[in-house]
């Protein structure tokens, strides 16, 4: 919430602290993690309160739904990052150029300085080694 780990702890501490303090308070008919939850949240919203403006940090904030789609995002991400590392350096050029630089066939045959023939099959057998790492990367997802 706070952006900033060593924020966070003393946010944590704080709120743990007022919990303490307003434990006489705590109603036993509700449950004492929403209890304690909205503690640490209110003293969360405090410390952003009290905190001089900053400049953005170029991360947008992510919904409570958000979140797993997000994490994903990145796992997936770092396992095709892996996955393109992992293949040799021929088949890693034309990926790149072709999917991240997104040059044409003609581009990289220039930028290569091979056939353009040549660059197509490079980029189907890369394909095919990616799509091969990926499945054999995949998280298990129980038994299916």
């Amino acid at each position: 919430m706070l952006g900033d780990r060593e924020e966070a702890q003393d946010a944590t501490q704080n709120a743990l602290v007022k919990a303490y303090q307003k434990l006489g308070t705590y109603d036993a008919n509700f449950r004492f993690f929403s209890w304690i939850y909205r503690i640490v949240v209110n003293e969360c919203l405090n410390v952003r309160r009290a905190r001089p403006p900053r400049e953005p940090a170029g991360l947008e904030p992510v919904a409570a739904g958000e979140a797993l789609e997000v994490l994903e995002a990145q796992d997936r991400r770092r396992r095709v990052q892996g996955a393109i590392l992992a293949l040799p350096a021929d088949y890693r050029q034309v990926i790149v150029l072709r999917h991240f630089t997104e040059l044409s066939y003609e581009e990289i045959s220039a930028t290569l300085g091979i056939p353009v023939k040549t660059v197509k099959s490079r980029l189907y057998t890369a394909r095919q080694r990616l799509a091969e790492l990926l499945a054999g990367a995949a998280p298990s997802r129980g038994n299916r």
